[in-house]
């Protein structure tokens, strides 16, 4: 069963949530994320497909593009980037937003629909391309703080390759991920993740966008994640 799903928009975040999907599914299993381009099956049923994967999930991913809080979509109750976000809000399903760039800000509250202005207040994690593999190296580290049950796949295979995603490239770098408001580390984020009283809130909030990419395809699927 899929431990983290990944939530995108279409054009705005769909690179770095296929970057992401690779380089999760490298590190804990093929099984341990879902991404709806490449997970949902031909003859599934969208909607209950997406919602039940999503409900079963212990972590959501919010891959937040340069123009993800300003989407039309966003102001849509019926827009699949929103009904994820808040149905996983309303199961307690922590939610972590992934900052798609060096450039791309934390969100704030004024500049999002008021049904999830709450988003403003959840710690972010940052990805930019330069420290790619440092930063897909984080995020995992912090999935593996918030879900112990999640087996690493480099413990049990100490000669793979560390993960690296589609198109990634560049080591170091003197930036290194982000995380919004403060940093999470060592035994701080560790009685955080492992207590699982729900998402974890401080400072302002960073941007998500989501859709999806990969060898499948579905009729609409631009429309849903647009």
């Amino acid at each position: 069963m899929p431990e983290i799903f990944i939530n995108y928009r279409t054009d705005d975040g769909d690179h770095l949530a296929a970057t992401l999907d690779e380089a999760l599914r490298n590190r804990f299993g093929v099984d341990a994320v879902f991404r709806d381009g490449r997970s949902i099956r031909p003859g599934s049923e969208y909607p209950h497909e997406l919602l039940t994967q999503l409900r079963r999930s212990r972590a959501v991913l919010v891959v937040i593009g340069p123009g993800w809080a300003a989407a039309p979509g966003l102001r849509r109750e019926d827009d699949w980037v929103r009904r994820e976000i808040t149905e996983a809000h309303a199961c307690r399903i922590p939610i972590i937003p992934i900052l798609g760039g060096a450039n791309v800000a934390w969100l704030r509250k004024d500049e999002l629909p008021s049904a999830l202005s709450w988003l403003s207040e959840y710690q972010s994690l940052r990805y930019v391309p330069y420290d790619s593999s440092t930063d897909l190296v984080r995020i995992g580290d912090e999935l593996a703080l918030l879900i112990p049950e999640l087996t690493d796949q480099r413990r049990q295979n100490p000669s793979s390759a560390p993960e690296a995603g589609p198109g990634n490239s560049v080591s170091g770098g003197d930036q290194g991920t982000l995380v919004q408001g403060r940093d999470f580390s060592g035994d701080i984020a560790g009685a955080i993740y492992k207590n699982n009283t729900g998402p974890f809130h401080t400072g302002s909030g960073d941007q998500h966008t989501h859709h999806h990419t990969g060898s499948l395809r579905f009729t609409g699927d631009e429309d849903r994640r647009r």
